[in-house]
């Protein structure tokens, strides 16, 4: 046998050796599975992943996890175990309750919080970017001028003096404006992905005058909401019935954000989500009462709503509750909801 030969027999041995003994590696073609934010991003297109029902649920943690540090790893803690698909950053940075407005007039006096009251919010939002960012989509809450307003005095002071002047309470309002546009142009500069914007107002029995609503709430509204969704892809429109029940959505359809949340049930019918997505004419998120079995049902209780839920929602849906879970859910029935929703 020719050295040539012999070389040739040695070296096909060995090399049939090593394909059977190697770690197999993925065929040519064969892709990885995407991440959360890929997956994220799809759906925001219209392209829903088959069988995959995108799925999270929000809640407030204790007080010593509300800003900093701390904050970032209880978020990012939960974020891991209950498998959502994307990061919703609470606001826990509230106005402080001044005592100087008595009057309509005194809102004149409210002043803009700067940069530097949000530091503490600000770090939550620093980390979580930096742990984060290239698993999932980050968006942040926001609340509303008018639900700042409240906190800075009571609402029924903010209401009373609503009806009273609104013209001099819109100039506390501008100054809320101003405010909100410096922290979310921050967590925009930060990296954030979008923002759970917030509004309250237009629920039923709060105004004798429609009209306060649409021109003084919703144009404090519509400042930041509007430039935060002309420049970032993913913004969740939150109506919140978190004070009171709605009559209808009419002041609020037109309201800006790629997904909405609110819930089916108005305060004289019952909306199917096909209805809801016709009336917004965008995706929606939902599905779950913050009161019910996602907060004391059993594992097999929660597995029938969500599919139930699922059965008669549209396509391109995310499951989540109607407002934020209290905070005392057990994190394992969230956990069990989103895995029932992601098909497993």
């Amino acid at each position: 046998m020719t050295m040539e030969r012999k070389t040739f027999l040695r070296t096909s041995l060995l090399a049939a050796s090593y394909l059977l003994t190697a770690p197999q590696l993925p065929s040519f073609g064969a892709r990885p599975s995407p991440t959360k934010r890929e997956r994220m991003l799809q759906w925001l297109e219209g392209k829903p992943q088959p069988g995959y029902t995108p799925a999270a649920f929000f809640l407030h943690f204790d007080d010593k996890y509300h800003v900093g540090l701390p904050a970032a790893k209880k978020h990012l803690e939960y974020f891991r175990f209950t498998d959502m698909d994307f990061v919703k950053i609470q606001y826990e940075q509230q106005y402080k309750p001044v005592d100087f407005i008595h009057k309509p007039s005194d809102w004149s006096k409210l002043k803009a919080n700067k940069l530097d009251f949000y530091e503490p919010q600000l770090q939550t939002v620093k980390e979580i970017v930096k742990q984060t960012k290239k698993e999932a989509l980050i968006i942040m809450t926001i609340y509303s001028p008018y639900m700042w307003a409240g906190q800075t005095s009571s609402y029924t002071t903010l209401w009373n003096h609503l009806h009273e002047d609104p013209e001099q309470v819109k100039k506390g309002l501008e100054a809320l404006v101003e405010s909100q546009l410096i922290f979310v142009r921050k967590c925009m500069e930060l990296g954030v992905d979008g923002f759970y914007m917030s509004t309250q107002g237009s629920d039923s029995g709060k105004f004798s005058d429609p009209d306060i609503f649409l021109n003084y709430i919703k144009p404090s509204d519509l400042v930041a909401m509007k430039e935060v969704t002309s420049k970032c892809p993913f913004n969740i429109l939150h109506v919140c019935d978190y004070v009171a029940p709605y009559d209808n959505y009419n002041a609020v359809v037109d309201y800006p954000g790629q997904v909405v949340n609110c819930n089916t049930r108005l305060t004289n019918k019952e909306l199917s989500w096909q209805q809801v997505a016709e009336m917004f004419k965008r995706p929606n998120m939902g599905g779950m009462d913050r009161h019910g079995v996602i907060s004391n049902g059993t594992p097999d209780q929660i597995e029938v709503e969500v599919k139930r839920v699922l059965s008669q929602a549209p396509s391109q849906f995310i499951l989540g509750a109607d407002c934020t879970v209290d905070g005392n859910t057990d994190w394992s029935k969230l956990k069990h909801a989103i895995a029932t929703a992601h098909g497993k």
